[in-house]
């Protein structure tokens, strides 16, 4: 087992602390995340976790502290996406020997994906959206309106019909056990469309304000918002929004699941371990004598006694940890076992027959379109669990039994 890190010294940058012992990490990633650590808003160093991989604007499994300014390419899309794990008083015998229906009736009780079903869901959305939905959707629509008469580009054109939904790509609903048999229901996403429109459009906005110093950036999707600008006040309102949005979307989930989960199984009720929690979103925070903005894309928090989860892929299982409050790594951990292909290599390197093996055992798609998200996609996680052994102490060992995809 691993229980270090290591330094890279950038020339002309702050460090980069890496937590990635035993885990192999693309060369692309590893510049991104240089690139990152050259630019001038750079609280002290940037922190690479053991998933870290190359994406879209900024590296996948970084922790990025800046001073008085956000990179919103680093924040992303998906803004607010994070996980939510209820332990609940049930064991293994509780459920019955085959778990295609109790799938099945998940896959109807939440929007998913692209799929409709007539009269409850259209294209991943509510066609009439539930009451109980409706009202998580009024606590946020009035913020919302304020933010789109600002911007009236933002606005989306259903986000109440998109609340309480799963999305695409690697989003799942799993139905776990963990060491000791107990059944635990466990759920990935985020701010779905509404928060990918919020994180394009000031994306560009913030490469269209420092159009004149672009050319100085080691990478334009680099760009950023400073304190101090009307455009950074309104993206931080729109950014916070997006991030309630999420933890709105993933109760909403949690309330559909368990709701179907008690027309199926015995009586239960919540255990005594529920967590909710972002990795990719920015929020203050206290780092080496200074506040900060602290940007997790594809990170959890970790203080001391924080719990988190770090899910593995849709054949090997999860877990759930505890932080242990590590100053280096800017008090976080990993969000995951990190992608080891592209969706594009995944689909043509992995056959059916390897996801059905990979898979045996677990109720859950077992075809074409899931290929990209299957087990050999991703990092070995025990190999990530153990880089980390800095940072977390391992709670629980979840297995699935039954796993949702869009």
């Amino acid at each position: 087992m691993t229980t270090g890190h290591t330094q890279r010294d950038i020339p002309g940058g702050a460090p980069l602390k890496m937590w990635t012992e035993g885990v192999q990490i693309e060369d692309a990633a590893i510049q991104q995340m240089e690139n990152v650590a050259r630019l001038p808003i750079i609280h002290g160093h940037v922190a690479a976790m053991p998933d870290c991989h190359w994406a879209m604007g900024a590296t996948v499994g970084s922790v990025i502290p800046t001073k008085a300014a956000i990179i919103p390419a680093a924040v992303g899309v998906d803004i607010g996406c994070g996980m939510m794990a209820w332990k609940l008083t049930l064991k293994a015998k509780d459920l019955p020997d085959s778990l295609a229906k109790l799938r099945a009736d998940i896959e109807r009780a939440v929007p998913h994906g692209f799929v409709s079903t007539k009269g409850r869901a259209r294209k991943g959305g509510w066609e009439i959206v539930p009451d109980s939905v409706g009202a998580r959707w009024r606590d946020l629509d009035e913020r919302y309106r304020r933010i789109i008469d600002k911007h009236p580009r933002i606005s989306h054109k259903s986000p109440a019909h998109q609340l309480g939904s799963l999305g695409t790509g690697n989003h799942f609903i799993e139905l776990c056990l963990d060491e000791n048999d107990d059944v635990w229901v466990m759920l990935h996403s985020g701010s779905r469309g509404p928060g990918n429109v919020i994180g394009r459009y000031f994306i560009e906005l913030a490469k269209r304000d420092m159009r004149a110093h672009i050319a100085n950036l080691p990478d334009e999707n680099l760009a950023y918002l400073s304190e101090g600008t009307s455009h950074f006040d309104d993206y931080v309102e729109a950014l916070l929004w997006a991030q309630d949005y999420a933890w709105e979307n993933r109760q909403a989930m949690m309330d559909a699941v368990l709701r179907t989960l008690r027309k199926h199984l015995p009586k239960f009720k919540i255990g005594d371990l529920a967590v909710n929690c972002h990795h990719n979103y920015a929020t203050i925070e206290h780092h080496f004598g200074a506040d900060v903005w602290v940007t997790r894309k594809g990170a959890v928090r970790a203080r001391e006694g924080d719990l988190g989860i770090i899910p593995g892929s849709m054949g090997t299982g999860s877990f759930i940890v505890r932080g242990k409050g590590n100053a280096d790594s800017l008090c976080s951990c990993s969000h995951g076992a990190g992608r080891a292909m592209s969706r594009s290599e995944a689909k043509q390197r992995i056959t059916l027959d390897d996801h059905r093996k990979a898979t045996e055992g677990i109720e859950c798609r077992k075809d074409k379109a899931v290929i990209d998200e299957s087990p050999a996609a991703y990092k070995d996680i025990s190999a990530v669990i153990d880089a980390q052994s800095e940072l977390i102490e391992v709670v629980h060992h979840l297995r699935q039994v039954l796993n949702v995809k869009g």
